[in-house]
């Protein structure tokens, strides 16, 4: 079996499955500033505000937690509560105002900071999802949630020795875990752990046997790999195995994509779509394949769709760059690349682009100017990386030069 070298970030997000439930809060009498009649009937309200969340009525308890802070606007388990509620809707927005004004009343509640990391992961900003995790971690080292989710915020943004040295010591709970051990091998062979990386594998192989799951990560890893043949015999084996599996189709489509087959990569798409309506990657990657396609039109509608379900997915307003510049329309290009550029200042992409637009209008200097900057970020961006690349040996590699 080949390594699971050279896999690269790998779509995690919707295979961590922490329950978030409610905050479960132990109501504080000395809490917030209510008169005591007040603080009796919001106790109340808390109660069943609570219990609608334990049951699942979302509509029922967010309008109970609303009612708590109106009257004690300092209850800090509302407002956790009440981000609880947004994260299940799927309303991520709503649910970080609520958190961080949880987080503002309580700062020593870990619970809350787990849920505000968990919420950017959720929404693909691991970068933000890091510093809250962290904290987490410093004051509970033993969570085994903290640290997990950590890890995988690590690995999502390639910090593969961290990644390493925080899901590692949670072998013992999760071991039987393939995702945690797909990532765990990842991480270990980029981070240059050979041990590691063998026992991840080994340990995979003796887990996942022939299941579904195991061939969908043995095809994630392979179409990472570029062995696009390959990766389509395992997705194809997954698929047959259980057609209604997370991700399998999504990572079809991604296959057929690659090997410009647009018309099966479409279909593949619709067919999560049709099973995992939420899942806004799926019109990304509808976006794209419309895009390589010619179908500007239907292109632009996904994009759309995607930002409508994501507003901050930058992939999806960098998708609508690309088609306006194709179709001329160079003012909406630079309108996308505004709101590009206030969600990843740092994207020497993003200066690129702008500069082609800037061009094309006659806006020459401007244009050039946009492009130089692309070319020192960029350049910046390489130094940095070769910084870290050429930085003390790692023990395991010295042990054991593979």
């Amino acid at each position: 079996m080949r390594t699971l070298s050279r896999i690269g970030t790998a779509l995690v997000t919707g295979l961590l499955l922490y329950a978030t439930g409610s905050a479960q809060h132990a109501w504080a009498e000395q809490a917030g500033t209510a008169a005591p009649t007040a603080k009796k009937d919001a106790k109340a309200l808390f109660e069943e505000g609570d219990r609608a969340l334990r049951e699942g009525d979302l509509s029922k308890a967010e309008q109970a937690f609303k009612s708590v802070v109106a009257i004690d606007p300092q209850n800090y388990g509302a407002y956790a509560n009440l981000g609880v509620v947004y994260m299940r809707r799927q309303q991520w927005d709503a649910a970080l105002e609520a958190l961080h004004k949880a987080e503002k009343l309580a700062p020593k509640v870990a619970g809350v900071r787990l849920n505000i990391g968990l919420v950017y992961y959720r929404r693909g900003d691991f970068w933000h999802a890091i510093p809250p995790l962290e904290s987490v971690v410093k004051d509970e080292p033993d969570s085994a949630q903290a640290r997990h989710l950590l890890g995988l915020c690590y690995f999502s943004t390639e910090r593969w020795v961290e990644a390493v040295d925080m899901l590692e010591p949670l072998w013992p709970q999760f071991s039987n875990d393939l995702n945690y051990l797909y990532v765990l091998s990842v991480s270990a062979n980029k981070a240059e752990r050979p041990k590691v990386d063998e026992r991840a594998v080994a340990r995979m192989m003796e887990v996942g046997g022939d299941t579904p799951t195991f061939h969908l990560l043995m095809g994630k890893a392979k179409f990472n790999d570029e062995a696009y043949d390959d990766a389509l015999k395992d997705l194809t084996q997954a698929a047959s195995q259980d057609p209604k599996l997370p991700f399998v189709h999504y990572y079809l489509g991604m296959v057929y994509a690659k090997k410009g087959d647009y018309a099966r990569a479409e279909q593949e798409f619709q067919k999560d779509i049709a099973l995992e309506p939420d899942v806004v990657f799926n019109y990304n990657e509808l976006g794209n394949v419309y895009f390589e396609s010619g179908r500007d039109a239907d292109a632009e509608r996904a994009y759309r769709e995607t930002l409508r379900r994501e507003p901050k997915m930058l992939s999806a307003h960098l998708g609508l760059v690309k088609v306006y510049q194709r179709e001329g329309q160079q003012e909406k290009a630079l309108a996308e690349l505004q709101i590009a550029g206030q969600l990843d200042p740092n994207s020497s992409q993003i200066h690129y682009l702008r500069g082609q637009s800037l061009l094309k209008l006659g806006r020459k200097e401007e244009g050039k100017k946009e492009l130089e900057t692309s070319v020192q970020m960029s350049s910046a961006a390489r130094e940095k990386r070769q910084k870290e690349i050429e930085g003390p040996p790692n023990p395991d590699s010295v042990q054991d030069p593979r």
